[in-house]
């Protein structure tokens, strides 16, 4: 037997998003360890490829609840793209109207589907941090729903993403976790970023809650008023809006349904 699953990308994030409120994934994976069967499927090599896996599971508080992995088989408590795919995915398959609530490892999580865009609203953040000092660079840091440290940069194209996203990551600034690290470069009529993920370990086309901190943190120091623009690495955009205290920040943007599939036992390493 197979299981069924649809691939939805958000300006650039890509996810597989599974039913599992029959227990559908857990059947499937069998002996397999949860961790190692979503690293198998998210392989851009021998799976289907994506940043992540989401499973779509019963609450008792909220109209549905997730539980998101990173393409390494990590977990995470929030991501922004991801919720906006999660939501599509539920309104249009019939599990969730079109205002929904969503539980989260960091909270209530409430979405609005409009077509293919999606607006989402975010847990306040929290934590944030100005001017720190990472061996010379200056970092700040805030929490939006997962750790980002954000760095402005004024060419966003000569940053090597790749070696300073992995040396910041790690930083023991934000040990033991680590943190997403945001590359920003501020423009007149929006924001650029460019986004190193944990979990993933590498640059991503997207971040939704990186470009949500990316934004906050540029409206805190350059004055920016809400909704700012982010342009990410796909070429696309989102907004983001918040209010002055912070207490309500939503993130918006596309959506794209790629395909749907049946995953088959044999990328576990098991038969059909």
């Amino acid at each position: 037997m197979g299981l069924k699953f649809v691939k939805i990308q958000g300006t650039g994030n890509d996810f597989i998003v599974i039913n599992n409120l029959a227990g559908a994934f857990n059947r499937f994976c069998g002996r397999v360890p949860e961790e190692e069967a979503v690293r198998r499927i998210c392989s851009r090599r021998t799976g289907t490829g994506a940043d992540g896996l989401i499973l779509i599971e019963d609450s008792s508080v909220a109209n549905f609840k997730w539980r998101f992995f990173n393409s390494d088989g990590s977990t995470a408590e929030m991501c922004g793209n991801g919720m906006r795919c999660v939501a599509r995915f539920a309104f249009e398959e019939g599990l969730a109207p079109e205002r929904m609530r969503v539980e989260t490892g960091a909270g209530i999580v409430e979405a609005e589907v409009k077509g293919r865009d999606v607006k989402v609203k975010l847990t306040p953040p929290k934590d944030m941090k100005l001017n720190l000092n990472e061996g010379g660079i200056t970092v700040h840091y805030i929490d939006t729903g997962v750790p980002h440290a954000v760095v402005f940069a004024d060419r966003l194209e000569e940053v090597e993403v790749e070696k300073l996203g992995r040396r910041i990551r790690f930083s023991e600034l934000f040990s033991p976790k680590g943190a997403n690290v945001n590359f920003v470069e501020v423009r007149l009529d929006r924001i650029r970023v460019r986004t190193y993920e944990r979990g993933v370990e590498g640059e991503t086309l997207a971040c939704g809650t990186g470009a949500v901190a990316s934004a906050l943190v540029a409206a805190k120091l350059f004055n920016l008023k809400s909704p700012v623009e982010v342009e990410v690495s796909s070429g696309e955009r989102l907004k983001v809006y918040f209010d002055r205290e912070l207490k309500e920040v939503f993130l918006e943007g596309p959506t794209t349904w790629v395909y749907d599939g049946v995953l088959r036992k044999e990328v576990l390493g098991g038969r059909s």
